[in-house]
C-alpha cells in the first residue's frame, strides 16, 4: 500500500472513471434497479468520506504555513493564500455534505425498487 496519500486519491479517481465508462449502457450486470441501489450505496459511502478527505488534503500546506516555510510564487502573501485556501475548503466541505445527503436520498429512493421480469428471456449463461 502506498504511503503517499495523494496516490490513493488517484486510485479512487481512476475507479470512478472506470465506473463512468462501464455504466453508460445497460448490460447483463447493469440492468436491474438493484444494481443502481448497490452503486448508489457505494457512491453514498464515498461521498460521505469526502468531507474528511477535503479537510485533510490541505494539511501539508497549512503545516508549511504554521512552520513559517510557505512560499508563494512571485513573492505572494502566504497569509492571503492560506486564507483563500481555508475559505475554499470550507465551501468544499459544505458542498460535500450536501452531495452526500443528496446521494443518500437517491439510495433511499431506489431501495424499494425492483423489476418485473415476467416474460423476459431466461438468462443464457
Amino acid at each position: 500500500m502506498s504511503r503517499n496519500p495523494a496516490r490513493h486519491l488517484d486510485t479512487a479517481a481512476e475507479s470512478i472513471r472506470a465506473f463512468n465508462h462501464t455504466s453508460r449502457t445497460v448490460v447483463k450486470d447493469w440492468q436491474y434497479p438493484g444494481h443502481a441501489y448497490s452503486a448508489l450505496g457505494n457512491l453514498s459511502y464515498l461521498a460521505g468520506m469526502l468531507e474528511q478527505a477535503i479537510e485533510q488534503t490541505i494539511v501539508p500546506a497549512t503545516h508549511a504555513h504554521k512552520e513559517g516555510r510557505l512560499r508563494i510564487d512571485g513573492g505572494g502573501d502566504p497569509n492571503a493564500k492560506i486564507d483563500e485556501l481555508i475559505t475554499a475548503r470550507n465551501d468544499a466541505t459544505r458542498a460535500a455534505e450536501q452531495l452526500a445527503a443528496a446521494i443518500q436520498r437517491m439510495h433511499n429512493a431506489t431501495s424499494p425498487m425492483g423489476m418485473d421480469t415476467t416474460g423476459m428471456p431466461d438468462d443464457e449463461d
